[in-house]
């Protein structure tokens, strides 16, 4: 069954009326790993934005559990039912990797019997070690920055997780790392989606979802790798 479903979304600019997306259906399950695929321009940025509630469809919508999610409290629903990972990770840099997640999950205003204990086990989770964990984001690796910025996304433990080229700059032992991490969430229960021009990322996925430049009408394709 569906967790979050897009029900024949467009998005128009509003100052261009340039259309970026149309007519996008696509359904996201708990439990899968989904890559979202195609050609710069086609509107893959867009579309997390969407999911995210950073922006709003101009035509359709998208449904959370069966509720639009237009409908839902957008603090409420960024801090609670979705964790995004930035392509620039978006991490504070004068704070600690623990520092980070902390601050997560302070704003998040969920409870925790002890948040410092959870942060550092999530962060050991992602594979940092109790010296990373104290060094300030900008001693960090690319990679290590990124297995950061994936432990705040879930710090509040998210039904659903967006990663925006999550391995655009890393290497491919880190890369292959950094899925593992995704792979271990799915398996825990989580949607995992993910924008990627990677080839490798996508055949690591469940599902492949294409979307096409607006030259023609978006035909979104879905592909599952065995």
């Amino acid at each position: 069954m569906s967790i979050l479903q897009m029900e024949d979304v467009s998005y128009r600019y509003e100052k261009s009326g340039a259309n970026v997306l149309e007519h996008v259906n696509f359904e996201f399950e708990a439990g899968k790993i989904y890559a979202i695929v195609g050609k710069s321009g086609a509107g893959k940025t867009t579309l997390l934005s969407l999911l995210s509630s950073l922006a709003a469809p101009t035509g359709g919508k998208i449904l959370m559990n069966g509720q639009d999610i237009a409908k839902i409290d957008k603090y409420r629903f960024r801090s609670s039912c979705i964790g995004v990972v930035f392509q620039s990770f978006n991490l504070l840099p004068h704070l600690t990797a623990e520092e980070n997640v902390l601050l997560s999950m302070n704003i998040s205003g969920k409870q925790y019997e002890n948040k410092k204990k959870t942060a550092r086990a999530l962060l050991q989770k992602v594979g940092l070690s109790e010296d990373e964990m104290q060094r300030r984001v900008l001693k960090l690796s690319g990679g290590q920055q990124q297995r950061v910025a994936i432990a705040r996304a879930i710090s509040y433990d998210p039904q659903i997780l967006l990663a925006d080229e999550p391995t655009g700059n890393l290497d491919g032992e880190t890369q292959d790392e950094i899925m593992a991490i995704f792979r271990q969430l799915a398996n825990e229960g989580k949607c995992v989606i993910l924008v990627t021009h990677s080839p490798d990322v996508a055949r690591e996925a469940d599902v492949v979802y294409e979307l096409a430049r607006i030259s023609r009408p978006a035909k979104p394709s879905s592909t599952i790798f065995n």
